[in-house]
């Protein structure tokens, strides 16, 4: 497995129109860049996977060591250049090169596309156009045969020696690598590309879906002699919450709450607290089933907020540990959630540090 995967994320996002370049942008719960790197990882295809960025200080992510941040330049020809320069030490046999902007990329296209670099010095996807093409020539205009249009994606694949003899002496600005094998009348292959495959372009390239919310809410007494679990974390402290599971009052309530967004009753329906086998259970093994079943039911999470009702112990000296385990589960970026501390000003089985309770919100949206 000698494959190199670039992932180039270093555009200045121009006509997005936004504060925020729109590779940062959170799409589907992460930042866009971050699903084709995550895709990357999945695949299990790639030695290295170099992801080329403007700043990399603006990455908070962390990655595995074979995912490697550097820094891109002012055109995408340029990033594109910059990494191909930095694997050469690696001696690549073949590289993929992808536009960060193209999140919704199959692991059956790059399967596809490194099959066929066996026996094909590049292999670029294409998609017929749907659109009637014109092009301008000072004033005049003509019109394009839609049947001998096509339309080029990423991720594109080259052997790596064939692509730097063109690359390296590139002397004009690019949009793609599929371009420089055009211009020097290099042999490329093309294949089936994916409609799914669309790269996100403008503010409106991001459907604005139907959105579900949901609230959940849990309580429990605390009790001697136990740990005590908040958000899949283990705090100290001198008690822990009884229940027929660990009493993790937080992902209890989150449970609830993605349930009720999607309309599939309750926590107790899915784990009754009469069944042996759920005895003892850890709530992160609870909530897996769940966002397994949000993923498959084609709902993202929007943002979660979360308020933690107990006089100790204080949230503000967990709440980071607990965020980033909540984000770890349900596989969305922190910034999307939000944990809050509310007291009950020493009032009842809470202010006598005898409970604690929990209640959440979510929202969730659908994409088809």
């Amino acid at each position: 497995m000698n494959n190199y995967f670039i992932i180039l994320a270093s555009g200045q996002s121009k006509r997005f129109n936004s504060n925020k370049p729109k590779q940062y942008i959170i799409y589907k719960n992460k930042p866009l860049f971050k699903h084709s790197v995550d895709k990357a990882l999945e695949s299990k295809l790639f030695r290295k996977i170099i992801l080329v960025v403007s700043n990399k200080k603006q990455i908070k992510d962390k990655f595995p060591k074979n995912v490697i941040l550097i820094k891109g330049g002012k055109e995408r020809s340029d990033s594109s250049l910059i990494a191909l320069k930095y694997i050469k030490k690696f001696k690549p046999k073949n590289v993929l090169i992808h536009d960060a902007a193209r999140p919704n990329f199959s692991l059956k296209l790059l399967k596809n596309i490194i099959q066929l670099l066996k026996d094909n010095n590049a292999v670029i996807p294409t998609i017929n156009s749907t659109d009637s093409i014109k092009y301008k020539v000072k004033k005049q205009l003509f019109n394009l045969d839609r049947n001998n249009s096509i339309l080029t994606q990423t991720p594109q694949g080259f052997k790596y020696y064939n692509l730097c003899k063109v690359s390296f002496n590139q002397k004009i600005k690019i949009q793609d690598e599929a371009t420089l094998f055009i211009n020097n009348n290099l042999k490329i292959k093309l294949i089936k590309g994916e409609n799914t495959n669309n790269k996100i372009t403008y503010k409106d390239d991001i459907k604005d879906n139907k959105m579900f919310f949901g609230i959940g809410f849990d309580i429990h007494r605390l009790v001697k002699r136990k740990i005590l679990y908040l958000g899949g974390v283990k705090i100290p402290f001198h008690s822990g919450l009884k229940g027929h599971s660990d009493g993790d009052v937080i992902i209890h309530s989150v449970i609830d709450a993605l349930l009720g967004a999607m309309g599939k009753k309750d926590i107790g329906t899915f784990f009754p607290d009469n069944k042996k086998k759920f005895k003892n259970i850890r709530s992160p093994k609870m909530l897996k089933p769940i966002v397994e079943m949000v993923n498959k039911n084609q709902f993202y999470i929007n943002n979660l907020d979360i308020n933690l009702i107990c006089e100790q112990p204080k949230v503000s000296k967990y709440r980071d540990k607990i965020i980033k385990s909540l984000s770890h589960l349900l596989k969305i970026d922190s910034s999307l959630i939000n944990l809050k501390g509310k007291t009950v000003e020493k009032l009842g089985l809470i202010g006598k540090e005898k409970a604690i309770a929990c209640d959440a919100i979510i929202s969730l949206t659908k994409h088809d």
